[in-house]
C-alpha cells in the first residue's frame, strides 16, 4: 500500500466500494433508519441489533456513490461490538473531521477512518461521507429517516434573524 495520503484514500475507497463490509440486511433489527442525500442520490438503509447497550450486529444496503458506500462499510466495521456511547462519540468525531471542524490527529477514536480526513477539501463530497454516520445517529434516536439537506445539512450555517 502507498504512503501517499491521497493514494491511500483512493485505495481504501475502492476496496470498500468493491467489497463493502456488513453489506446486506438484518432480520429483526432492534434499530433502523434510512439516510438520504438528495443532491448526490445516495440512499442507504441501516439496521442494527443492540443488546445490553452494545452494537451486536449492523448492516447497510442501498444505492450510493463509492464514497458513501466506503464510509458506511468502514463505519459498520468500526462500531460493531462497541457500546452505543462509544459509537456516538466516534460518529461525532468523524463528522467533525469530515467537515473540517477537527483534525484527525485531534480525534482519539478515529484510527483508520483518518483516510477520510481530506474530504473536507471537497465540500460536495462531505455529505456523501457523513450520510452513514447521520443515519447511525438517527437509528440510535429511533428516527425513521434522516437527510443531509436543510437543517440536517452539516455545512448549513444559520443566517440569524436577517
Amino acid at each position: 500500500m502507498s504512503t501517499d495520503p491521497k493514494a491511500l484514500y483512493q485505495e481504501v475507497i475502492l476496496d470498500h466500494n468493491r467489497k463493502p463490509r456488513n453489506y446486506g440486511e438484518l432480520d429483526h433489527p432492534s434499530h433502523h433508519a434510512e439516510g438520504v442525500n438528495p443532491l448526490c442520490g445516495d440512499h442507504i438503509h441501516l439496521a442494527l441489533d443492540i443488546k445490553n447497550d452494545t452494537v451486536e450486529r449492523i448492516a447497510f444496503h442501498g444505492e450510493s456513490c463509492a464514497i458513501c458506500k466506503a464510509s458506511a462499510s468502514m463505519m459498520t466495521a468500526a462500531v460493531k461490538g462497541k457500546r452505543t456511547e462509544e459509537a456516538e462519540t466516534l460518529a461525532h468525531e468523524f463528522v467533525d473531521m469530515a467537515t473540517g471542524r477537527a483534525a484527525a490527529q485531534d480525534s482519539p477514536h478515529i484510527g483508520r477512518l483518518a483516510v477520510f480526513s481530506g474530504i473536507s477539501a471537497l465540500p460536495m463530497r462531505v455529505k456523501c461521507a457523513i450520510l452513514p454516520w447521520h443515519t447511525l445517529q438517527a437509528a440510535f434516536r429511533s428516527e425513521a429517516c434522516t437527510s443531509t439537506e436543510a437543517d440536517a445539512d452539516p455545512m448549513h450555517t444559520p443566517m440569524g434573524d436577517a
